[in-house]
C-alpha cells in the first residue's frame, strides 16, 4: 500500500468513527396519541386544536371581516394608475395594507381584547361567552361599512325571514354583503385615483400626435410626469389618509 492510499484509508476511518460517535446524540421525536390522565388534559388538547384551526383560518378571516380588502384594492389601483406594474412590489403593497389594516382596526381589536380575550385568559368567562363577546365588535364594524342594499340581496337569496334588528342578521349573510360593499367602495376610490393620471395620458397622447411623433409610445413620456405629479402632491400620504378616513 503506497502512501496516498494509506492517507485516504485513514481519512475514511476517521469519518466512519466520527459518524458512529455522533449518531447516538441525534434526538428522536415521537408523535402519538395517548390516553388522557385527567379532564384537564382533554381540555388543553381541545384548546390546542381550536387554536390551530383559528390560525389556519386567520388569513381568510383577515380578508373577510376587516378593512384589508378595501385597502389592498385601492393600493393596487394606485399602482396601476401610475403605470408602474412592478413598483412598489407586491410584498410592499401587502405589507402596507396589513399595517394600515391593523391601524384602522385597532379600536375593534382593543374591544375584543378587553371584553373577550383577557377575561377568557383570566378564566372569568367560558369560551362560549368569549366568542359571543368577540363577535359583537366585529359585527358593529361590518354594519358601519355595509350597505343595506347588499344585506337585502343576501337576505333575499338565503330565503330567510326579513330581519328586524341587526342582531337578527346571521353572519353567513353579513359577511358576503360586507365584502361586496367593500369591493364597491374600493372600486369607487380607484376610479377617482385614475382620473388625474388619465388626463396626463390623454394630454401626452394628443401632444405627440400633433408633433407627428406617432411612433413614440405615450407611456414612455407620460410615466415620468405621472410620477412627478404623485410625488409633488405627496400621493402616498393622501392615499393613506383617505383610506383611514373612509372607515369613520
Amino acid at each position: 500500500m503506497n502512501r496516498k492510499t494509506a492517507i485516504w484509508a485513514a481519512m475514511i476511518g476517521l469519518l466512519c468513527s466520527a459518524s458512529a460517535y455522533a449518531a447516538p446524540s441525534i434526538p428522536k421525536l415521537n408523535i402519538g396519541i395517548d390516553a388522557a390522565k385527567s379532564p384537564q388534559d382533554v381540555s388543553v388538547s381541545l384548546q390546542i386544536l381550536i387554536l390551530l384551526t383559528v390560525l389556519s383560518l386567520a388569513p381568510a378571516l383577515l380578508i373577510m371581516v376587516t378593512s384589508f380588502t378595501r385597502i389592498i384594492i385601492v393600493l393596487s389601483f394606485t399602482r396601476s394608475a401610475l403605470g408602474t406594474q412592478a413598483v412598489p412590489p407586491n410584498s410592499v403593497l401587502i405589507g402596507l395594507a396589513l399595517f394600515l389594516t391593523f391601524f384602522t382596526m385597532a379600536p375593534m381589536f382593543n374591544k375584543v381584547n378587553d371584553t373577550a380575550l383577557q377575561p377568557y385568559l383570566h378564566k372569568t368567562i367560558p369560551i362560549e361567552m368569549a366568542l359571543d363577546r368577540a363577535e359583537t365588535p366585529i359585527r358593529d364594524f361590518m354594519f358601519h361599512q355595509v350597505r343595506e342594499k347588499d344585506i337585502g340581496l343576501f337576505v333575499h337569496l338565503s330565503h330567510i325571514q326579513r330581519p328586524r334588528t341587526e342582531a337578527d342578521v346571521p353572519m353567513y349573510v353579513l359577511i358576503p354583503a360586507f365584502l361586496i360593499s367593500e369591493l364597491k367602495t374600493a372600486f369607487s376610490m380607484g376610479f377617482l385615483i385614475f382620473i388625474p393620471f388619465l388626463v396626463i395620458d390623454m394630454v401626452i397622447s394628443v401632444t405627440l400626435m400633433s408633433m407627428g411623433m406617432m411612433m413614440v409610445p405615450p407611456i414612455m413620456i407620460s410615466l415620468p410626469f405621472k410620477i412627478l405629479l404623485f410625488v409633488l402632491v405627496d400621493g402616498w400620504h393622501l392615499i393613506a389618509q383617505s383610506l383611514a378616513l373612509s372607515f369613520h
